[in-house]
């Protein structure tokens, strides 16, 4: 599965240097960032609400455009999907609280 994450980034990779009028991506990248994370913003809300009204159907599709806008971020930042997975793998096996402690200390 992660496969597809991996090709839709280098798809989102190809087509942020695009015309923006060619191209979602590069629209979002044209805009820059902060137009980026108020994507971000707006599709984590509809998951949200999406989640409230019990409909699975609803909580897949917004949930896949917030990876897709996630994708654009980490983008945006010279990062990938890799990157996420590497840092989930590092977490696998730990309680979410020693995790979160984890994070906790300076």
């Amino acid at each position: 599965m992660s496969d597809v994450l991996e090709r839709l980034a280098r798809v989102i990779e190809e087509r942020k240097g695009a015309s923006p009028d060619s191209s979602y991506v590069a629209s979002l990248h044209a805009k820059g960032i902060d137009a980026v994370l108020k994507k971000i913003g707006e599709e984590a809300t509809e998951l949200v609400i999406a989640g409230k009204s019990g409909d699975a159907e609803q909580v897949v599709h917004e949930t896949a455009d917030l990876w897709f806008h996630t994708l654009v971020l980490l983008a945006a930042q010279g990062l990938g999907p890799e990157a996420v997975l590497r840092e989930l793998e590092r977490r696998f096996g730990l309680s979410g609280l020693e995790e979160k402690a984890r994070r906790s200390r300076p």
